[in-house]
């Protein structure tokens, strides 16, 4: 059984400089708890990149739309990897609501999960075998009355339960 915890959207440093790190203490103490932990992008500096590559077990992460040329250096538009049977995909944008499970299905194929950001509101569904999760930020709420993220596990290519965290 692998533990993930999925984030988003962080923009390190002007929404996470209040936070020690530039996260806050719960999403940190999740980050030492999980087996792998999922960014999808909008990172805006690498000292937070940084932090969790020297903290994080293992970092499976992707850039997003505001991250400049020193993040999109060193990460994917789309990270790609099988976890404990489960092949995920990370990226930043899926486009407006209105269609984006079946935008997803046709530009992710051969995927089990994937996580995505951008809009800061969190999301749960599936389509035809795909699950899409955007876990939110959990420094910029924007039009959300919590900060989130995620967890959930990953067992022998089955997806366990997701649970959304507030702050």
């Amino acid at each position: 059984m692998t533990a993930l915890l999925l984030i988003s959207d962080t923009h390190h440093p002007s929404r996470g400089a209040a936070h020690p790190g530039g996260l806050p203490g719960p999403v940190w103490e999740a980050v030492d708890a999980a087996d792998v932990v999922v960014h999808a992008g909008d990172w805006c500096s690498v000292e937070l990149l940084d932090r969790l590559v020297a903290r994080a077990t293992r970092l499976l992460a992707c850039w997003g739309n505001n991250d400049g040329d020193d993040v999109r250096a060193r990460l994917p538009e789309t990270a790609r990897e099988t976890v404990d049977g489960v092949r995920v995909a990370v990226t930043h944008e899926t486009g407006p609501k209105q269609g984006r499970e079946r935008r997803a299905l046709a530009a992710h194929p051969g995927t089990d999960l994937l996580v995505f950001g951008h809009s800061h509101i969190p999301w749960d569904s599936t389509v035809d075998g795909l699950r899409l999760l955007n876990p939110g930020s959990p420094t910029d709420r924007r039009r959300m009355p919590t900060h989130t993220w995620m967890t959930l596990t990953l067992d022998d290519g089955r997806i366990g339960d997701v649970a959304l965290h507030h702050l």
